[in-house]
């Protein structure tokens, strides 16, 4: 390993002095360390940053996360051109992305220089939001894409197609499309399944729906979801990992297939994801 990505919450406390720490033992490596541009500024590292977009794929060996899943999600979109493998440290709650706590990083850095570890492959959802034939915004998910409505109280009625086919109209709250990855976030909250991310599958979970078919339905990873939005009031979004959203209007629809875009995730031997849900079943 050569050059090294270090992608930190700058809200997280005890990220200043993890990082001083992995640059120090990377520096003893002669290993390059990066930041990103606004990152390293906020953290106190700006002779670290280089911004995103001189990056290009082969030029990063290996990406640190310091933060919780949702750090992770927002760093793995963002690098997922450099097609680079990315380990997770968990500075929250028990993450199901995140690889390995604190006091765990270095020995985990040190499998990472010497090739000891695994790489777990997980697959995006990719989104479009279409009105008529003109497409308004396109979107790429690791866990959900969200239709729902605004802070109002009136339902709104979703009309879903799998491929060409017909499903049902939803009177909800809203509707989750999750990959497998993302069963474990809202979908599983909605009453959703928990999904092996060894599947190559989607499921689909509404939200409060105002109907006796309130059942998740679990889809092939090669077809494709058309939610078609019917709602005369303008407060109705999609929501994409809980982290970017658009405006939708009545007859507006969202599509959401499997991605060709996949994120790198690095385990140690031995990793379990039953493992991991063993663990968060007990914090709960």
């Amino acid at each position: 390993m050569k050059h090294l990505m270090i992608w930190p919450n700058p809200d997280k406390d005890q990220v200043r002095g993890l990082t001083g720490k992995i640059r120090h033992w990377a520096t003893q490596r002669e290993i390059t360390v990066t930041i990103p541009q606004s990152l390293a500024e906020e953290t106190g590292f700006p002779e670290l940053g280089r911004a995103l977009e001189t990056l290009e794929a082969g030029m990063i060996d290996g990406v640190v996360v310091l933060g919780g899943d949702g750090t992770l999600l927002h760093a793995a979109k963002a690098l997922s051109r450099l097609n680079c493998p990315i380990l997770g440290v968990n500075l929250g709650h028990l993450g199901f992305l995140t690889e390995v706590e604190v006091p765990d990083l270095l020995p985990a850095l040190t499998a990472m220089v010497n090739n000891q570890y695994e790489i777990d492959q997980r697959r995006l959802l990719s989104a479009k939001v279409m009105r008529g034939s003109k497409e308004l915004a396109r979107f790429e998910a690791m866990n959900d894409v969200v239709v729902t409505k605004g802070p109002f109280a009136r339902l709104i009625n979703l009309e879903t197609f799998v491929d060409d086919g017909y499903v049902t109209t939803y009177p909800a709250d809203g509707l989750i499309v999750a990959s497998p990855t993302g069963s474990t976030a809202y979908s599983l909250s909605a009453g959703g399944p928990i999904l092996s991310p060894a599947l190559s599958v989607m499921v689909v979970t509404p939200i409060c729906p105002h109907s006796f078919f309130d059942r998740s339905i679990v889809i092939n990873g090669g077809q494709q979801v058309k939610i078609r939005v019917r709602a005369m009031h303008r407060d109705t979004l999609v929501t994409v990992d809980g982290q970017e959203t658009h405006p939708l209007e009545d007859g507006d629809e969202v599509l959401v297939e499997t991605s060709s875009t996949t994120i790198r995730l690095l385990r140690r031997p031995g990793w379990s994801f039953f493992q991991v849900l063993r663990g968060w079943r007990k914090g709960h």
